[in-house]
């Protein structure tokens, strides 16, 4: 059994390798908001979303313009289709210029350019929810990763507290005073911590890949470091949580551009009962010796075939209008039911952080000690202090869980109001 311990030490986990590796391969540590100003620069959804916006703001002026005029130019030939046949023999023989506008039915270029308007609105009110949404998951990686981070310092302190207490396993069982038993069991314990720090290597690297993305970096780029993180005070009144809501949620804030833009569709498909016109003025210059003609014409598009092209626009627009109106009140039910859970998390993890702190790992603390006090003195047998040693383990990772968790709660909180304060 000699060589057992001997073979331990020298697997070594891949995140001890990776410690050897040049400290330029991992950037400074960084706090989360400014991670999230970062993505707010940086990232590639909040640049698309914005630039749509953008785009949007040009598009009320171009609907409520009319259409180019049309410039025409005709030539009417008397006795031969050849140029000018007629020109000084006939008064039929014309050469004219002429100029036609088309005009929208009455209010038709004020909707189209209010709908416009209400179009770039939700694109603003897009821009928003992006924002917040990438705010929101760049909050929740990097808890994750903070977790995982302290996770792994953790698991490689109890690793080599185990190897500490496999050695005095040993010694004890070569003076014969313990079982080959519980050298074992030291051994088994430290070795499973490997496993742990592998599926913890790889789950950062995943975090770290997303994270990367949110915030326009490359995968090359030097890994994340996440600094400490304290947990975020929440000052919300539950009897406020809907109001808050209904204020600030950038959700709710689409959703009502959403109807406010059906409403205008709607308005702008019972113009279209009313016709459109076309105006047109020609001069037509004849031949020498006659007179030069003028002609005014006024054309309308009628909607003869109303019930089949206006009436049927007519109810489309009104069912996409309570469409729009059931999604808002979909989403302010939905957006108000998150925000009281995510509330009620939040307040949940605030406790179980507090009793992490000031009671469970305090008293492991003081049992894991009082264990190994035990163990040398042979008043407690092996299996005691082993469940010691994993019982602070197992708590000090609920610990930064329960950060890690309090703070994703918190991100969702601001993702619907903005700022929990």
């Amino acid at each position: 059994m000699a060589w057992a311990l001997p073979i331990l030490l020298m697997w070594e986990p891949a995140d001890a390798r990776a410690s050897t590796i040049s400290a330029s391969s991992v950037s400074a540590p960084s706090s989360i908001e400014q991670l999230v100003a970062e993505a707010m620069r940086s990232n590639p959804e909040i640049a698309a979303a914005r630039s749509h916006f953008v785009a949007s703001t040009k598009a009320p002026i171009q609907a409520g313009t009319l259409e180019n005029p049309q410039i025409s130019l005709q030539e009417f030939t008397v006795g031969s289709p050849a140029p000018a046949s007629g020109y000084e023999t006939s008064d039929f023989y014309y050469t004219g210029f002429g100029l036609s506008q088309d005009i929208p039915g009455p209010g038709k270029l004020r909707l189209r350019s209010k709908r416009a308007e209400k179009e770039s609105k939700l694109a603003r009110a897009e821009v928003e929810l992006v924002e917040r949404r990438v705010a929101q998951r760049v909050r929740e990686t990097a808890a994750d990763l903070f977790y995982l981070t302290r996770a792994r310092e953790i698991l490689q302190r109890t690793r080599g507290d185990l190897i500490a207490v496999a050695r005095a396993a040993e010694q004890q069982y070569r003076a014969g005073t313990a079982n080959q038993q519980d050298v074992l069991k030291a051994d088994l314990a430290a070795t499973s911590i490997l496993k742990d720090l592998e599926t913890n290597r790889a789950d950062t690297s995943a975090a770290e890949a997303v994270l990367k993305a949110m915030l326009g970096r490359e995968q090359d780029s030097p890994d994340i470091e996440i600094g400490e993180i304290a947990p975020t005070a929440m000052e919300i009144d539950p009897a406020r949580l809907g109001e808050r809501a209904e204020e600030s949620s950038a959700e709710l804030r689409m959703a009502r551009a959403m109807v406010e833009g059906s409403a205008d569709a709607l308005e702008l498909a019972r113009g279209d009962y009313w016709p459109d016109f076309t105006v047109g003025y020609q001069y037509l210059k004849t031949g020498p010796g006659f007179r030069d003609y003028y002609m005014l014409t006024v054309g309308a598009k009628i909607p003869l075939y109303f019930w089949r092209k206006q009436t049927p626009a007519v109810e489309q627009a009104a069912a996409e209008k309570a469409a729009a109106e059931n999604r808002l009140r979909s989403a302010r039910l939905e957006t108000v039911s998150d925000l009281r859970s995510d509330a009620a998390a939040a307040r949940a993890q605030e406790k179980v952080i507090s009793l992490y702190r000031q009671a469970l790992i305090p008293q492991a603390e003081a049992t894991l000690e009082s264990a190994r006090a035990a163990y040398r003195a042979g008043k407690v047998d092996f299996q005691t202090l082993l469940s010691a040693e994993t019982d602070l383990l197992n708590l000090r990772q609920g610990y930064f869980r329960a950060i890690a968790d309090h703070e994703k709660a918190i991100a969702r909180i601001r993702q619907i109001v903005g700022d929990p304060s």
